[in-house]
């Protein structure tokens, strides 16, 4: 990569009193935490500009625009994270594994063009975190009085893509119709056999192809293994009509992990994501009251991508020796969350259910 376009992600000093300046969630300004000065942070205006894919990845890589940061690896997890400055000790956001700071590197990345700044404050993340754990009705009550230790809860910039694509998609499937017939069938009442008719429906399938046509607007793919996939994607819908562009005052205070999905591994994705959508439409295409779907052959158009951040916090706690993940979405207090069960609890609820049922069913009989 090219060092000669690296910007780098010091932190900021406080024109007062010397101090580490942080950014302020939900505004456009750095704050010192200790004297209370606050700096603004110059906007930048200007568009935020889609890349074209096929050509930075035949042309481009490696020579785009960069960031320079100080990031260490997880030992555990394999997720590498900047730093908070002037740190002696960290854990990992993602596992709460002790970081060794001696494995730090400086490091150049591609730089995002754009991302979302953080509008909540980790207070108002952590009230959303609690209320979200009281809601578990069935975790463990031991979790729900635990001294969780926030000191763990972090705000994170994740890495993600988000890709743009034309769509042509051919297809072979069948059409299914349904029909109804007349069937005789025999029983018994009153212990004589009769016979009798009944409506039975039936499908009629034909061969059908043709083609259909869609064009998708930033699909988001998270850049980041080490988060449960199910909970992160939760996290959406995200404000992305609010993106600024990128501007590393947003990240003082903050950590950001390298994106550990690439450029191409990305689009993969991007488009298992779009092949849910256009299935959709092949079989409103086809119609009938049943389809199915054979051979879907889709080519991809004028392909564009944007590399961001986007704001979350994480709480990566253990209880009872295993590891359980919290993520609280930084714009609107989204929670999504791995979660213990209390089997004792579901158990319980079980043979009430039981009980109950038992009840109602030996009053009834005694009624009678």
């Amino acid at each position: 990569m090219d060092t000669k376009n690296a910007v780098a992600t010091d932190s900021f000093a406080c024109t007062s009193c010397g101090a580490d300046l942080s950014y302020k969630p939900g505004t456009t300004s750095l704050a010192c935490q200790y004297c209370g000065a606050e700096n603004e942070i110059p906007q930048i205006d200007e568009n935020i500009e889609e890349l074209d894919f096929v050509a930075y990845l035949n042309e481009k890589a490696g020579k785009e625009e960069s960031i320079s940061a100080t990031f260490v690896k997880c030992d555990c997890c394999g997720a590498s994270c900047t730093l908070e400055p002037n740190v002696t000790a960290s854990d990992c956001p993602y596992c709460s594994s002790p970081l060794v700071l001696e494995q730090a590197h400086d490091e150049s990345i591609i730089q995002p063009k754009s991302l979302l700044p953080f509008k909540l404050g980790k207070d108002e993340a952590l009230t959303a975190f609690k209320g979200w754990v009281k809601k578990r009705w069935f975790a463990p009550n031991d979790l729900k009085k635990a001294a969780l230790n926030f000191d763990h809860f972090k705000g994170v910039y994740i890495p993600y893509w988000t890709y743009d694509t034309d769509t042509a998609s051919s297809y072979v499937g069948q059409r299914g119709d349904h029909y109804y017939v007349n069937e005789s069938y025999t029983t018994t009442e009153n212990g004589k056999s009769v016979t009798k008719t009944r409506r039975v429906r039936k499908t009629r399938w034909t061969f059908t192809s043709g083609h259909v046509r869609k064009s998708f607007d930033d699909i988001l793919v998270v850049a980041t293994q080490s988060l449960p996939k199910n909970c992160i994607e939760e996290l959406e819908p995200w404000d992305l009509d609010n993106l600024v562009p990128f501007e590393k005052s947003y990240l003082s205070g903050f950590i950001s992990e390298k994106y550990q999905v690439d450029l191409a591994d990305g689009f993969d994705r991007a488009k298992q994501i779009a092949d849910d959508e256009i299935r959709k439409l092949v079989r409103r295409d086809i119609g009938g009251d049943e389809q199915r779907i054979s051979h879907v052959n889709t080519q991809h158009n004028n392909i564009t991508f944007k590399h961001l951040l986007l704001p979350t916090f994480v709480c990566a706690y253990r209880f009872k020796d295993k590891l359980y993940r919290f993520l609280v979405n930084g714009r609107t207090g989204e929670v999504q969350g791995e979660r213990p069960w209390s089997w004792i609890k579901i158990t319980a609820l079980v043979l009430a259910i039981v009980a109950v049922a038992g009840t109602v069913a030996w009053i009834y009989t005694h009624s009678k």
